[in-house]
């Protein structure tokens, strides 16, 4: 009954009442039907069969270990806002960053968001179950403005020093679906993020690629899923070489991305 509480108490936040009362509660009810199933759970796992269950002492709630960026490809919060409050989109995200600045937290971060979708990174899968999703209030065709890289900064502090998430998991949607996705965009100032301390960034300076260097393996040992290999340049490009539009890897890559896998390893 403890541990039901201490769930229910993790999962509520402070909630307007206009305009998405209804929805938010929604969001309280389907949260304590969570609740209940944690609560009877133990009893009713895949081996409800067997006379004996023994609860052991040392567990802890499952935590997310990836954060993964989005940019919404829509005009406006309240378009994003309304489209993660429609049960029929089937999307949503735990944060949602305005061109102002402004920050909606949308889910528990303890809670799985359906933002990612079909993804991989580094041999992981399903990063819904695994990451907390940022979507950042922006078309896809233009820059993001100061107000929002500060707050987004300010949002990947917290979730840094809560969850201990490691540097090199700070990435993209792009990055975990190559070829599916474009978002954050080309606009997005990962570097800037780098030096901050959420993503890793190349650094060429007296770089000497071994004779024998692969790209593809280098590509796959960052993180990157090289099954569609144009593909994964591509989405390589679109978060290290923005500029930079061909799916070809050039020298200039190589000590890019030979830089990238040391700082990978």
């Amino acid at each position: 009954m403890k541990y039901c509480i201490l769930f229910l108490s993790l999962l509520a936040f402070a909630c307007t009442k206009a305009p998405y009362s209804a929805t938010n509660k929604t969001y309280k009810q389907q949260a304590k039907r969570y609740a209940k199933l944690l609560k009877t759970y133990p009893l009713q796992d895949s081996f409800a069969t067997s006379p004996d269950f023994v609860g052991t002492t040392n567990f802890s709630m499952r935590k997310p270990n990836y954060v993964i960026i989005h940019h919404t490809a829509q005009n406006s919060c309240e378009q994003t806002l309304k489209t993660f409050t429609l049960t029929r989109t089937a999307v949503s995200s735990h944060y949602v960053v305005c061109r102002t600045g402004t920050v909606f937290h949308m889910l528990n971060d303890y809670l799985r968001a359906h933002h990612a979708g079909v993804s991989f990174w580094g041999g992981a899968t399903d990063l819904n179950s695994s990451s907390i999703g940022i979507e950042i209030d922006n078309n896809g065709s233009e820059p993001f403005s100061t107000e929002q890289i500060n707050s987004l900064l300010e949002v990947l502090g917290k979730l840094k020093k809560s969850f201990a998430i490691p540097a090199r998991h700070f990435i993209g949607h792009a990055d975990i679906a190559p070829g599916r996705k474009v978002d954050p965009s080309r606009h997005f100032p990962w570097k800037q993020l780098a030096d901050a301390g959420y993503g890793i960034w190349y650094d060429t300076t007296n770089i000497n690629v071994p004779a024998n260097f692969d790209a593809m393996t280098a590509l796959r040992i960052i993180g990157y899923d090289i099954s569609k290999p144009a593909a994964a340049i591509q989405s390589y490009k679109i978060h290290f070489v923005p500029q930079d539009t061909l799916n070809i890897i050039g020298p200039a890559d190589e000590k890019i991305l030979y830089s990238l896998m040391q700082k990978s390893l």
